[in-house]
């Protein structure tokens, strides 16, 4: 065996094993996802997400974030993404997209989405924060209609502005999604690059009580849950639409 192949094992060997890692940080932190009742978990996502919304657009630094959700296609709203390090870092939660409808100007969904990220560092503790992502552009809402993004590589992504110093500076952003959080009482842009948004069937199907795709929620409106009409409504004035 050759130094190179050596290398190759122990590369995969080490790649495995920290998957393994992955794998029981997220059991332990989301033990009832697996045997959970879908259909609560995404009604409960659906609540979480409401009230983030509404920490988002009363915040005083958050006034650039008002200014441009009233021109965003759309927006996608993970309450509480996890994120513990020790060495590695994993983060994880579970996020929602509602879309404005290009002629109507109403808001439609929820689909309901996966969020991770896995990145290498010297870190340690963990912290939870709520991440909003608004999809300035077709490009961006097109990207979550995929079963699968990743923000930075398959789409543009770039941190929101935050703060009354920032208002001015929107007007020349270009990117197709921007990223804002919220951690520890504190908004901020946020550096999503890397992580990968999936979507997640199982509780798209529960919500709806049918297997329903992202665009048939999202652009065909095939189904609605009045479950949702509180967040959307939120959505709505919040966005300006008439």
């Amino acid at each position: 065996m050759n130094i190179h192949h050596f290398r190759s094992l122990r590369q995969t060997g080490t790649m495995v094993a920290l998957a393994f890692l992955v794998i029981a940080w997220i059991t332990a932190v989301y033990p009832s996802s697996a045997i959970g009742d879908d259909r609560t978990e995404g009604v409960q996502l659906v609540e979480k997400a409401r009230f983030t919304m509404e920490d988002f657009l009363v915040a005083k630094e958050m006034g650039p974030f008002r200014g441009l959700l009233k021109t965003a296609k759309g927006v996608f709203i993970a309450p509480q993404v996890l994120e513990g390090a020790f060495i590695f870092g994993v983060s994880g939660g579970s996020g929602l997209l509602l879309v404005r409808d290009a002629k109507t100007g109403t808001w439609n969904g929820p689909a309901f989405y996966t969020m991770g990220e896995f990145s290498f560092g010297l870190q340690a503790g963990g912290q939870a924060s709520d991440i909003v992502l608004l999809a300035m552009t077709d490009r961006g809402v097109n990207a979550f209609l995929a079963d699968s993004v990743k923000l930075g590589a398959d789409i543009g992504v770039a941190l929101g502005p935050v703060g009354a110093g920032a208002e001015a500076a929107t007007a020349n952003l270009s990117a197709d999604i921007l990223s804002f959080a919220r951690s520890k009482g504190a908004y901020a842009g946020v550096s999503a690059e890397g992580a990968v948004v999936a979507t997640r069937d199982g509780w798209n199907a529960a919500y709806y009580e049918k297997e329903v795709s992202p665009r048939e929620i999202l652009i065909d409106r095939k189904v609605h849950n009045p479950q949702a009409d509180t967040l959307i409504k939120a959505v709505t004035i919040a966005a300006g639409a008439k």
